[in-house]
């Protein structure tokens, strides 16, 4: 019996629902350790204690919403699908900055186009096979959503969909505002974590308190040191205008074709008004004159005066 490893990929959708329930538990335990046990208590006090208080409460709501705005656009928008019968505007290969051949298939797609008969014609890249549709440039097949994804990135349990050119954007804001709340959940809960030790040895406090408080702080903790190494690589990712798949695509001791500037990579993802660029909203003037951020087509080097 024939096994389609790539149907059984799609399986992991299941897993990213969990994921999805992961979060949501993770945010709950953090509001009740912080808001509820630890500094909310705080606000009756008085005094200066009282303002820092209010103060540490007010980041914290605003972290959460500005990441959970920015959580739940990544797992509602579609990261990039290619049109019906979509066809190259013009006919031309898929080539470096030097001029050498540069794939655009993976996880198996084939690279012939289908000629006016129905059957194969000449060999040539941006066509899959499994879709039966054109591969626009930088656009790859999914195994999990069973689809290519314009511009894609990378396939992410957590959101339980692509990231890709129509919501990269907003996975990097949702990564950099996890990033600020739980290194923030970790300093306030820090003096409580210290406090864990000698409380649960004098049963001074109760024993449901007390876990709940260490397991924020452990949690928060692992989960800032591990968004960090994600933010400094996606930043790295961002500036040279690549994404995670093609990483291994480029050639080294090549500059690659759409690194366009720093600025320019920048504007690629979050647009050219700096009032949206921390906000997981796109201005419908840059998605006029940006055509990266539909996924379509990709200014290059030679396109552009750098």
């Amino acid at each position: 019996m024939d096994i389609n490893l790539f149907k059984l990929c799609s399986g992991l959708k299941f897993l990213g629902y969990l994921m999805i329930l992961l979060v949501l538990a993770i945010v709950a335990v953090s509001y009740y350790a912080v808001v509820l046990l630890t500094w909310g208590p705080r606000l009756l006090r008085g005094g200066l204690s009282s303002f820092f208080a209010f103060f540490v409460l007010l980041l914290f709501h605003l972290l959460l919403i500005l990441l959970s705005w920015s959580y739940f656009m990544v797992v509602l928008r579609d990261p990039g699908s290619v049109p019906e019968n979509w066809r190259p505007a013009r006919d031309e290969e898929n080539f470096e900055g030097d001029g050498s051949y540069l794939p655009h298939e993976a996880s198996g797609s084939g690279s012939t186009w289908p000629s006016s008969n129905g059957s194969e014609g000449r060999p040539r890249s941006g066509f899959c096979i499994r879709c039966q549709n054109g591969k626009p440039p930088r656009c790859h097949h999914c195994s999990v959503c069973q689809r290519c994804v314009l511009k894609m990135d990378h396939h992410c349990v957590w959101v339980v969909n692509c990231v890709g050119a129509c919501n990269y954007k907003f996975f990097l804001l949702f990564l950099l505002y996890t990033f600020l709340e739980t290194t923030m959940d970790t300093l306030v809960l820090l003096p409580s974590f210290i406090d864990f030790f000698s409380e649960a040895k004098d049963h001074s406090d109760s024993p449901g308190k007390l876990a709940v408080i260490f397991v924020a702080f452990v949690l928060n903790l692992a989960f800032a040191l591990s968004l960090l190494c994600f933010l400094v690589m996606h930043g790295s990712l961002v500036f040279s205008n690549t994404t995670s798949i093609e990483v291994y695509e480029k050639k080294k001791g090549v500059r690659w074709k759409y690194d366009l500037g720093r600025r320019k990579n920048f504007e690629q993802v979050f647009g050219t008004k700096k009032a949206l660029w921390f906000f997981p909203l796109l201005s419908e003037e840059d998605l006029g004159k940006i055509p990266a951020l539909h996924g379509l087509e990709f200014p290059a080097r030679s396109d552009v005066e750098v």
